[in-house]
């Protein structure tokens, strides 16, 4: 996965930890997060075309999902993210 940001501001860090506690309650620790700070590089929004932050962009399993916005709601990042699917298919 990867976690688009615009620096380290409230908004983005609550949306990182929620990020990682649901990563850990639903995959414990079998996923990696790339975090890409936009003040940093802004060119590097254009790989993934984000057009708003904080965003996180999550590759597999296939099709690539797109999360934008509020991510502080842990039952829509999971509905988003499709975890519970994961856990049905072990």
């Amino acid at each position: 996965m990867t976690f688009y940001l615009e620096g380290e501001t409230p908004r983005s860090l609550a949306a990182f930890a929620t990020l990682k506690r649901i990563c850990e309650l639903y995959l414990s620790g079998h996923y990696q997060i790339e975090v890409v700070d936009l003040l940093r590089d802004p060119s590097l929004a254009k790989v993934d075309k984000i057009v708003a932050v904080p965003s996180l962009v999550r590759r597999s399993p296939a099709p690539v999902k797109l999360i934008t916005g509020n991510l502080s709601d842990e039952a829509h990042l999971v509905r988003s993210l499709e975890l519970t699917a994961l856990l049905k298919d072990n």
